[in-house]
């Protein structure tokens, strides 16, 4: 069972409860200033850290004195669109306290549906990640709708966690774990410390009420465990309404701890693998070298291209005997990636018109 101190990659989700006063509709400007230096000890040791945080139309309805009570969804939209301002604003004045830069990130259901968003979204946040900088990303409410929408950060926290390749993503809640009921009605219910598999056993202990200003309930962590174990990372759920609620999980404060299925890399290289070919690149003697050694596939390396593929696409890579050796995902186009065939990345421009958008195949998107 993984644990934080264990982790180089850790996805945190803050609720609306969390960073916003209830009563008052205010920012919790003390606990989310804890928030930030628990962060900052993470990227102390090493750990990247990506933040997936509610909040915006919590801070926003305040703002513009909408009611406490269910608002339309363009009600919301508006709400969202005031209130991101404030807590993007909010998380960079917590984190800049301690050297650190955040970074907004804003996305929908399509940005993971689709492959080609997923790719962008996934190179933006590895580029963010790598220049220093603390993703915080939020369900863009004020274009989203009810079809193109995770309903809950939840879900979305896990599916940022594959997306990235975390190997722990850690819910922020008001409870403290999972119960083999609910606690508040049952006195005989029994807090699960670990769970390593989940079953429809554990699905039917998740209860399903959000509370307050929070859309999401048992239920959907549960859902998000799923997403998250299945693709390699550990999950846990603890309480978050204390100072320093990170930190505390560290020390070894209650928490429901679920295993992961995997290894994160592992998994997502399964499911390329999985992926049904859209076309196939041929590459010379010396780029079956360099991947074998571990590199990513370069445009000099090809020495042909076939199939109608776009960017994003899942393609073969083989030798030139035809052998098969692999899968991956191009970051080029059918037509491009025939053009820039043979030629060394400073090339790529002059013959695309466009900066390079670095190897044909990185070979974390490569699975052979």
């Amino acid at each position: 069972m993984a644990t934080l101190n264990d982790a180089r990659r850790v996805v945190v989700k803050i609720g609306s409860a969390l960073l916003v006063d209830r009563a008052t509709g205010a920012l919790r400007a003390n606990w989310l200033a804890s928030l930030a230096e628990d962060v900052a000890g993470l990227r102390a040791r090493g750990a990247d850290v990506i933040l997936v945080s509610s909040g915006s139309i919590a801070l926003g309805r305040g703002v513009l004195g909408l009611p406490a009570s269910a608002l339309s969804l363009e009600q919301s939209q508006a709400a969202a669109a005031v209130g991101q301002i404030k807590l993007a604003g909010a998380y960079e004045a917590a984190l800049a306290r301690y050297g650190l830069q955040a970074a907004q990130v804003l996305v929908t259901l399509e940005d993971s549906e689709d492959r080609r968003r997923y790719l962008n979204s996934r190179a933006t946040m590895e580029q963010l990640l790598r220049l220093g900088a603390v993703p915080v990303v939020n369900e863009n409410d004020t274009v989203a709708t009810d079809e193109i929408r995770y309903g809950d950060n939840d879900r979305l926290a896990a599916q940022v966690a594959v997306t990235a390749g975390a190997d722990l993503l850690i819910l922020l809640s008001d409870v403290d774990g999972l119960y083999t009921a609910n606690p508040q009605t049952d006195p005989g219910a029994r807090h699960l410390a670990r769970v390593t598999a989940i079953t429809p056993e554990i699905e039917a202990m998740a209860g399903d009420a959000g509370s307050g200003l929070s859309k999401g309930g048992m239920k959907t962590k549960v859902m998000a465990a799923r997403t998250a174990t299945a693709g390699g990372c550990a999950m846990a759920i603890t309480r978050g309404d204390r100072m320093h609620p990170v930190r505390a999980l560290a020390e070894g404060a209650r928490a429901t701890w679920f295993a992961a299925q995997g290894d994160p890399q592992q998994k997502r290289k399964a499911w390329i693998a999985a992926m049904k070919p859209r076309g196939r690149v041929t590459i010379d003697a010396g780029a079956v070298r360099a991947l074998a050694a571990g590199s990513s596939l370069l445009s000099a390396g090809v020495s042909a291209v076939s199939g109608a593929f776009g960017r994003g696409d899942p393609v073969e890579v083989a030798d030139e005997r035809g052998r098969v050796l692999g899968q991956g995902l191009t970051r080029y186009d059918a037509g491009d990636a025939a053009r820039i065939a043979r030629l060394r990345s400073d090339q790529i421009e002059a013959a695309l018109g466009y900066p390079s958008r670095g190897p044909l195949i990185h070979r974390d998107d490569l699975a052979l």
